[in-house]
């Protein structure tokens, strides 16, 4: 298992010493926002609400491993087929967009896979 380097936070007082200690204790650093910058968490806020919508709502959770499996499972998706805005409705490890005719211009048959038990599907051309 990968261990965890940094955790951001905000400087909200509801984070106590004790609260930094215990990363402390794990050698994780703790990284705190700028202060006054209210918005300086944005782009996580906006990927965590991602993952909740798209993934967690729909799966139940029932323990640490299976949440593991679930992200995981997520992040391939995210990363190797859901289309971004940002890059032209491209995933972020795809380079170009994948051709979807035959030769003659008919599309092939179109198959659907489905992640997280039907929760999202993913739709390719057969070749």
């Amino acid at each position: 298992m990968e261990s965890l380097r940094f955790m951001l936070r905000d400087r909200d007082t509801k984070y106590t010493e004790a609260f930094g200690a215990v990363f402390q204790s794990e050698d994780v650093d703790v990284l705190l926002s700028a202060p006054r910058a209210p918005r300086m968490n944005a782009h996580c806020e906006r990927v965590i609400g991602t993952i909740r919508r798209e993934a967690l709502d729909h799966v139940l959770i029932v323990n640490e491993a299976h949440a593991r499996r679930v992200l995981g499972r997520y992040q391939d998706h995210y990363n190797g087929h859901r289309p971004h805005q940002a890059r032209d409705q491209l995933p972020p490890d795809v380079s170009e967009e994948p051709a979807a005719e035959r030769q003659h211009g008919h599309p092939g048959k179109l198959l659907r896979t489905r992640i997280l038990g039907g929760a999202i599907n993913e739709y390719r051309y057969a070749a």
